[in-house]
């Protein structure tokens, strides 16, 4: 490999931003692509599968073989609430290769027993999640506990950012003095929508096992899923 593209590769690395190194394998010649810069490729849409799957792999397009070596950063889910939605949260989405983190200050629910192998932070949201580096396009964010206090700063802190996923626990009349409270700190009705909220699948969860479930097949959706034509034209 070219030390460039060898370098340019660690650089993204460090920095938490996908990419991917395209080898054509009847010349061996080799380009590394951006999601910035897929539309231009001639294999956009081949690109654009593989990151969203997360798969390296060999494709054929008029003629040709090319490998695609994906490079993406651990998908992560930042949760605030230590509750017991996320203690079922949080092993589920570990097998499924999800890094989780759990924000709560209140120290009698953010403890490592009720955790346990789950990076959990017993501070104010504003301070954990600068602890973080903030949030990228590779984050989820979940907030469940029902405390505007805690749950409205994370949420602050998403809808700023690229988070690929952003929910909210609670009923329509709870999100809609949510949505007051987010609209009173200047987000427009689009920043808010992004919100899914009343939070995961409808799959007639009752539970909190139930609900993990719920929302970890969202969170899945929202990362594997391309967007039907429909969905693309709302």
């Amino acid at each position: 490999m070219d030390l460039s593209l060898l370098s340019r590769l660690n650089a993204l690395r460090a920095e938490r931003r996908p990419g991917v190194l395209v080898t054509d394998l009847a010349t061996n010649a080799q380009r590394l692509v951006t999601p910035d810069g897929f539309a231009g490729d001639a294999l956009a849409d081949e690109l654009d599968a593989a990151l969203r799957m997360g798969r390296s792999g060999t494709v054929e397009k008029d003629g040709g073989r090319w490998f695609l070596t994906v490079q993406a950063p651990p998908v992560r889910c930042v949760v605030t609430g230590a509750v017991h939605v996320s203690q079922a949260l949080a092993p589920m989405a570990k097998l499924c290769g999800i890094d989780v983190t759990i924000i709560d200050p209140r120290t009698a629910f953010a403890s490592p027993e009720r955790f346990p192998d789950v990076r959990v932070l017993a501070q104010w949201p504003d301070e954990a999640i600068a602890g973080l580096g903030g949030f990228d396009r590779y984050t989820a964010f979940v907030a469940v506990t029902h405390d505007p206090k805690i749950d409205d700063p994370g949420l602050i802190h998403a809808l700023r950012s690229e988070c690929f996923y952003v929910g909210a626990l609670g009923s329509r009349k709870t999100h809609g003095k949510r949505v007051e409270r987010l609209t009173a700190q200047g987000f427009a009705p689009a920043d808010i929508a992004r919100i899914h909220a009343p939070i995961g699948l409808d799959i007639g969860a009752v539970s909190p096992a139930e609900i993990a479930v719920s929302i970890l097949g969202e969170i899945v959706a929202a990362l594997r899923k391309k967007p039907l034509r429909a969905e693309q034209a709302a």
